[in-house]
């Protein structure tokens, strides 16, 4: 079979077709009527052509990403050390988020300011939530083949991916951190 070039309606169908993997919204943006749009879109998924350029399109785009199992690991294990005394003060209040290491602000899952009066003083209450680091330690060690949570993952994985919540009271040095499961703030 040889590798004809792609109409330039198949080719926009293609760039269209990445941008969420609808075959039916990709023929109707490519150009392709409404009334037989789902047909085409079927059509052009099937035609080998088409497939391949996909294909190249999609692994390319993968490369471009520079997401691999290498970076994943390194991720997780960077979350795995995450130190609480890297976003705290010496007299323990928080710093601002801009201040925080660029690791903390991509691991945290939410940030949630809370504004409370007490009498005329006015004090912030931050919660931050994190990914949990049991579950991280356990997906660093599916990584790399270590199976330390082999009966505890299969028996009890639903609490394990369950982001967790620090509250610290901001107006005041801290002297208690309060750490609840998120599931429960609800």
């Amino acid at each position: 079979m040889s590798d004809r070039p792609l109409t330039d309606k198949q080719a926009r169908f293609v760039q269209e077709y990445l941008v969420d993997l609808n075959a039916t919204q990709a023929a109707i943006r490519a150009g392709y009527s409404v009334n037989t749009a789902q047909r085409i879109g079927s059509e052009n998924l099937s035609k080998p052509v088409i497939a391949r350029h996909i294909e190249q399109l999609q692994a390319s785009r993968a490369n471009d990403t520079a997401w691999n199992a290498t970076k994943v690991r390194e991720r997780l294990e960077a979350m795995a050390d995450l130190d609480v005394g890297d976003i705290l003060t010496d007299d323990g209040t928080m710093l601002p988020v801009k201040q925080w290491p660029k690791i903390w602000r991509m691991s945290i899952s939410g940030l949630e300011l809370v504004e409370m009066m007490s009498g005329d003083i006015l004090s912030v209450l931050k919660k931050v939530k994190w990914p949990d680091r049991l579950r991280n330690l356990e997906l660093l060690g599916k990584h790399v083949d270590i199976r330390a949570f082999g009966e505890r993952a299969d028996s009890d994985e639903d609490n394990l991916a369950e982001p967790k919540t620090v509250i610290y009271n901001v107006a005041e040095p801290v002297a208690e951190v309060k750490v609840t499961n998120a599931a429960s703030d609800a």
